[in-house]
């Protein structure tokens, strides 16, 4: 990978990291579209146990509690997940390739 691209890669995981610690400050605090639906379609289907509960629900980090804080953690660790899960995946598909 010569400079310019690993540069390009770098820019974009920076500008990536400062919306996902951004987010939550500027977020509308009224509940997204697939919950609002949801909540219309079947009240209670939100009420229902879950089959396996998420390590960061609602974009926060429960062990810090409910604040922007947390939620720019955990929103700055998912983006730095996919980042590297994206990025391993790209590498396997470059050497199968080559």
């Amino acid at each position: 990978m010569d400079k310019r691209n690993k540069t390009f890669i770098v820019i974009g995981v920076i500008i990536a990291i400062v919306i996902a610690v951004l987010a939550p400050f500027l977020a509308s605090s009224n509940p997204d579209g697939l919950e609002s639906a949801t909540e219309k379609i079947n009240p209670t289907a939100l009420e229902s146990e879950q089959v396996h509960s998420a390590p960061m629900p609602d974009y926060i980090v429960p062990s810090l509690g409910e604040d922007g804080i947390s939620g720019s953690i955990a929103i700055a660790v998912g983006v730095i997940i996919v980042f590297v899960l994206a990025y391993g995946i790209g590498v396997i598909l470059k050497k199968k390739n080559n």
